[in-house]
């Protein structure tokens, strides 16, 4: 990567900066998911190999600004697993998952302490950049960890009936009333977010089990596809009940 971007090096590569790589870095962790749900281990090893280049583009361009350099960020992730792992690598003991937790967040508290910073709320360290549903994923999971959270998935299940009906109710009022569009768009978000929370009571990540439906869709749909073409028919010009037989057959 040094030589690419020295003088006399690869021109795409030497026009590139944090903000035009930010992208790829993002990209290239979706296409490492992609390979972990297909369990395609050599397709996975190549894409593990593409996410390292971009901790190496950007270490690369730091360097060049005399900011740090990929050494110092090894160095520092290699700190923070032995700080942050003092039932390992100390006198500390953990015995659960809980207890781990707990230590991970004292640790923590205790460096932002050090560094004179001011204490941040529980959700604070969450990415508001994040994907939505992740986000979702995430800031219940800290909330549940101080205990606001319902007892059972019952309870769950019970509140996720009455966003349904809250959302039903909002659609009505929207067909008939003229309810806003931003009260549609509330009462669905509100009805995601108890998924998400549904989704942590059952031990599923929603993320994951979403990306498994959209690739079953594909196939489903692909299979529909395919079978038109035979008959010599597009999807546009294909009926509904057509589809529809094809869609059951997909799934036999």
């Amino acid at each position: 990567m040094a030589r690419l971007r020295a003088p006399g090096g690869c021109p795409w590569d030497r026009e590139q900066t944090f903000d035009t790589i930010k992208p790829y870095l993002l990209e290239e962790t979706y296409e490492v998911m992609a390979a972990i749900d297909a369990r395609d281990w050599p397709e996975l090893t190549g894409e593990l190999g593409d996410l390292l280049l971009q901790s190496v583009f950007f270490s690369q361009m730091a360097s060049e600004q005399n900011l740090f350099s990929i050494s110092g960020a090894l160095d520092a992730i290699n700190e923070k697993l032995i700080r942050r792992h003092p039932h390992i690598f100390g006198d500390q003991t953990a015995k659960t998952e809980g207890d781990v937790r707990r230590i991970w967040s004292e640790v923590k508290a205790e460096e932002k302490k050090r560094k004179g910073e001011p204490a941040a709320g529980l959700l604070d360290s969450v990415p508001r950049a994040l994907p939505a549903l992740v986000e979702a994923q995430q800031i219940t999971t800290r909330a549940a960890h101080v205990g606001f959270d319902w007892d059972n998935a019952e309870q769950v299940l019970e509140k996720l009936h009455e966003e349904l009906a809250e959302f039903d109710a909002a659609r009505r009022a929207d067909s008939e009333d003229g309810a806003s569009q931003e009260e549609l768009e509330g009462e669905l978000g509100d009805m995601l977010f108890v998924l998400v929370n549904l989704a942590r009571f059952v031990k599923v990540d929603p993320e994951q089990a979403l990306r498994k439906t959209n690739a079953k869709f594909r196939r489903r749909f692909g299979y529909i596809e395919r079978k038109l073409g035979e008959r010599g028919k597009s999807p546009e010009e294909a009926t509904l009940s057509e589809m529809d037989a094809l869609w059951e057959e997909s799934k036999r």
